[in-house]
């Protein structure tokens, strides 16, 4: 895993712009409302920009976003180093045939789909959502992407909670984040 500088003095204005809510969406889970920190234009900018620094040189072709936070993450993200944005959706949202992968959460199970033919074999990709956990939805789109042929170049969250230790199951693949935070 690697972190953001911690000396960045944006990283301060970021973590102090989400909000932690008790026991949500049940109880003994500290739920991580990036809500708020996209309240705050400049704690929002400040976000997308610390992605962009990163990722603008490394030849990205695609930015897959994880619903639905990922797509108020990935979709600047892809605009600025010049990449398309392909949605990673949850079942029986996307027309047409579709790539499927199933997975578990931290409180319970899902799936994501993504559109057969959004992505091409070779294609370097990012995957960007809001958080990372467990790692499972993190694991199933990098399943999706993989699928179609495309190199998983690494992936990004603003939030990881280390204590569920969620990096340790991305097969090796380097996870980018901003803030650190408690999961209880």
């Amino acid at each position: 895993m690697s972190a953001c500088k911690e000396d960045d003095p944006r990283i301060d204005g970021i973590q102090s712009r989400i909000r932690v809510v008790p026991n949500f969406p049940k109880p003994g889970i500290m739920f991580q409302d990036i809500t708020t920190l996209l309240l705050d234009p400049k704690a929002f900018k400040d976000t997308i920009d610390l992605f962009v620094e990163r990722y603008k040189s490394k030849n990205i072709t695609v930015v897959a976003g994880i619903e639905a936070r990922g797509f108020i993450f990935g979709p600047p993200i892809a605009l600025a180093i010049g990449a398309k944005f392909v949605p990673l959706r949850k079942p029986k949202k996307l027309p047409g045939k579709v790539f499927r992968e199933e997975y578990d959460l931290e409180y319970g199970s899902d799936c994501l789909e993504m559109h057969v033919g959004a992505v091409e074999s070779g294609e370097r990709a990012l995957i960007v959502d809001d958080l990372i956990a467990t790692g499972g939805t993190l694991c199933a789109a990098m399943n999706l992407l993989e699928r179609a042929g495309a190199e998983v170049v690494e992936c990004a969250c603003v939030i990881e909670i280390p204590d569920l230790k969620g990096s340790d199951r991305l097969k090796g693949k380097p996870l980018f984040v901003l803030v650190e935070s408690q999961w209880k």
